[in-house]
Order: C-alpha cells, then sequence, then structure tokens
C-alpha cells in the first residue's frame, strides 16, 4: 500500500510537518511526563484509526521502556487498573478531546475537572497541545492512508 500524497516530499506539507515538529518538541520539554504523552498519542490515534501513528507511539513507548500490558490496554484503559488515576484523567481527557465533534457541548465540565486535579496549570497546557498536535497529526496521515508497520524507533529524529 501506498500513500496517497508523499507529506514529506511535497513542498506544503513537509513545511507544515516541520512546524509540527517544533510544536511537538514545546510538548516534550514540558514537565508532562513522557509516559503520559505516549499513552495520549496512541489513545488519539486509536480512536483516529490512524495505523501510523499507532505504530510510531507504541514503539516508541516500547523503546522507552513501556510494558506490553500498558500498550495493549489503552484502549481498554476504563477497565484496566495498570493505569494510574492520572494516566486515567489523561486518557479520558485525549478522548473527550479526540471525540469532540460527537458531544454538543465539547469536552464536560467534569472531564476537565478531573484532569485539573492531576495535573498544573504546564501540564494542562501541554495536554491541550499534544490532544490538538496528534489529532492533527492523525488527520493528515489518514487522509493520505499514510500505511502502517515499517516505523522504527528514532528514524524521524
Amino acid at each position: 500500500m501506498d500513500a496517497r500524497l508523499n507529506l514529506f516530499e511535497n513542498p506544503v506539507t513537509n513545511k507544515l510537518i516541520r512546524y509540527f515538529n517544533s510544536a511537538g518538541k514545546v510538548i516534550d520539554d514540558s514537565s508532562l511526563p513522557a509516559a503520559t504523552q505516549e499513552l495520549v498519542k496512541i489513545r488519539a490515534s486509536q480512536i483516529n484509526g490512524c495505523g501510523f501513528c499507532t505504530d510510531m507511539h507504541t514503539k516508541d513507548a516500547a523503546a522507552a521502556g513501556e510494558t506490553a500490558v500498558r500498550l495493549h490496554l489503552v484502549a481498554a484503559w476504563r477497565e484496566a487498573t495498570v493505569f494510574t488515576e492520572a494516566e486515567r484523567a489523561a486518557l479520558e481527557l485525549v478522548e473527550e478531546g479526540t471525540r469532540i465533534a460527537d458531544a454538543a457541548g465539547g469536552v464536560p465540565d467534569e472531564v476537565w475537572a478531573n484532569a485539573a486535579r492531576h495535573y498544573d496549570e504546564e501540564q494542562l497546557g501541554a495536554l491541550v497541545a499534544l490532544i490538538a498536535l496528534i489529532n492533527a497529526y492523525n488527520r493528515a496521515n489518514v487522509l493520505v492512508r499514510q500505511p502502517a508497520g515499517a516505523y522504527e524507533p528514532g528514524m524521524f529524529g
């Protein structure tokens, strides 16, 4: 399977990806735990059906020491006992933020309040930025049908 458009060779999308990557660096450098960042990326990518990002972020998380059990249970986090309360709050926020079109009122106040109990202002800002950014990456990859499976940790950086 080939992508409909090569995001890395197209002059417009290549430039956009560079800006996305710069935005990602700001989030990476925040105090939001790296493991939480990967869980958020994985969950959004699963919801959006982005095989490329799901492949990338599960492999990056595993390379960083994430356990196979936790990676396998991200999609079923509500029933899993392997996530901290803070991680569960982040996973709930990413689900609501990713499915924003499905909710007439956007992200419910209770979901935001739960996240705010576990994360400070900087971390909440990083979560908002990360949810927006991973959804943008997912949409670009799904639009062009970017194939999944060949990613190797570290190949883009």
